[in-house]
């Protein structure tokens, strides 16, 4: 028979703590073989329950004020709804501002929104990369009401991560903690804009536990985002739509993710979903995204594979190699197809995912040591991790250097089709690609275009960004520069220097 103890979840749980704790506390005979608690030690169920209500109402004070809602207008005004203009003759349908109250209105309703969290004092709002339209007008309304059109700053597909520039001062960031400690089972509290309920700035608030950790999100899979080769937090707290970008917090109010609502989609949100978490990876996103700076990640270039259900049986684990970019590093490290790659400068490696996130998590030009079984023969082998290819649209307010009106790139940072392998660079010695060519510049004139391979300036080798703006700089007359092509004949540009 079912009492009034007996009813289910986290708020039926609390009303159990309540209402039964303390009685059933006192009734029920300590165990023999458990000490007797010491007098004054004790504490009552309700006690228990009012200490951490406190500790959520803590936390969520201390969060909220870093909690920002994010709506979207489209370029065209879409959002806004149609009236009929009478013109002689015809009749034909107009966008009205006035028919609809405007952008930081109560009574205005975007169609696409999400949240964000507040990072500088000074106007930057991170949150996901998939809340934004990169053709549309944004808006942020903060936690004191106020709202503020908003410019992108600087956008990254492969980590999901975006930051919103607003002309607003002494806002307060939230505080970093730190996700590489969390366990399961710990309280979180997730603060967002579900379903732009918060447009007005005003968070709203659920909580639950940290469900699980390094979680991969689907199906399906989008191999194009970091994340989905498992580094998500799982929390059942709820999270709905438009609490992507939003802040996950542990009971002191620190930053441990940040939300994105991965589990809900129309009809079916449940009761659980994940987060982006705040790890050493995240850090270095951030700070480059506040910069208005391009992300790099580590590449290796290699297509791997998982090893057999019988390998593993046998204790075998790694990834194995099954192809090789031209130009890569790992061609340049003289990698192999068939190796299995064991580990990554000493930690083990067990499936082919684990292998792209370790290289992905890397900065470029990292130096790092792969364990490597080749022929049942362990080896060493070092390399210098290349440029990743990100697919998706980039957003960069700060972009690299030019040089006579000319952007270059690793060789294998070119955009591709597939998820493992960049397209073939033409010079297995490595090269330089051109990626952004000005017009009437020196770079125009020598017929310099977009996706053209340089693998010598003058004489000098050059294989990465670095090494060709060194071999440039301090020249100021005609320069060289032999570019890589598939049919291996030589081609010569000569650059003139900018005309005075």
């Amino acid at each position: 028979m079912r009492n009034r103890c007996g009813a289910f979840g986290w708020g039926a749980a609390i009303a159990l703590v309540i209402s039964c704790a303390g009685p059933l506390f006192e009734s029920t005979p300590l165990n023999a073989q458990q000490p007797a608690p010491k007098t004054g030690s004790e504490i009552s169920g309700g006690q228990a329950a009012l200490a951490l209500q406190d500790q959520l109402v803590d936390a969520i004070a201390r969060g909220e004020k870093s909690v920002v809602a994010i709506y979207r207008v489209d370029s065209d005004d879409s959002s806004l709804p149609r009236t009929v203009e009478i013109v002689p003759g015809q009749e034909r349908f107009v966008r009205s501002s006035a028919a609809s109250p405007p952008p930081g209105d109560p009574d205005f309703i975007p169609d696409e929104y999400g949240t964000g969290v507040v990072i500088d004092r000074h106007g930057l709002i991170l949150t996901c990369y998939h809340v934004l339209g990169l053709k549309s007008q944004h808006y942020v309304a903060t936690s004191e009401r106020k709202v503020y059109p908003a410019r992108i700053k600087a956008a990254d597909p492969r980590s999901d991560l975006a930051v919103l520039q607003i002309e607003a001062s002494d806002l307060i960031p939230a505080t970093f903690g730190t996700a590489e400690t969390l366990k399961k089972g710990q309280i979180v509290v997730a603060l967002g804009n579900p379903y732009a309920i918060a447009r007005d700035g005003q968070a709203s608030a659920s909580w639950g536990i940290i469900a699980n950790l390094a979680r991969k999100a689907g199906p399906p899979l989008d191999t194009s985002k970091l994340y989905h080769y498992g580094t998500l937090i799982q929390t059942d707290a709820k999270l709905n739509l438009g609490t992507s970008g939003g802040l996950l917090v542990n009971l002191k109010g620190e930053m441990v993710g940040m939300t994105t609502s991965l589990a809900a989609t129309p009809g079916y949100e449940q009761a659980a979903g994940y987060a982006v978490p705040v790890d050493e990876t995240f850090r270095r996103v951030v700070n480059t995204l506040k910069d208005g700076r391009e992300v790099e990640y580590g590449f290796l270039g290699v297509n791997p594979a998982n090893l057999s259900k019988l390998e593993i049986l046998q204790g075998a684990h790694g990834a194995r190699i099954m192809g090789i970019e031209t130009g890569s590093p790992a061609e340049l490290s003289n990698l192999k197809p068939g190796d299995i790659v064991t580990h990554i400068d000493g930690r083990s490696i067990f499936d082919a995912d684990e292998l792209v996130l370790d290289v992905g998590r890397m900065p470029v030009e990292s130096h790092v040591e792969l364990t490597v079984l080749r022929d049942d023969v362990t080896r060493k082998i070092p390399v210098e991790l290349a440029k990743f290819p990100v697919r998706g649209v980039k957003v960069v307010t700060k972009p690299a250097p030019s040089w006579r009106g000319m952007r270059i790139d690793y060789g294998t940072a070119l955009p591709r089709d597939s998820d493992r392998i960049a397209p073939a660079i033409p010079d297995p010695g490595g090269s330089v690609v051109v990626v952004e060519v000005e017009k009437d510049t020196p770079a125009a004139a020598a017929g310099l275009q977009n996706g053209m391979f340089i693998n010598q300036v003058g004489n000098t080798p050059v294989r990465t960004p670095k090494e060709f703006y060194g071999a440039v700089a301090g020249k100021t007359g005609e320069v060289s520069l032999r570019l890589s092509t598939m049919i291996g004949q030589p081609d010569i540009r000569t650059v003139k220097p900018p005309s005075e």
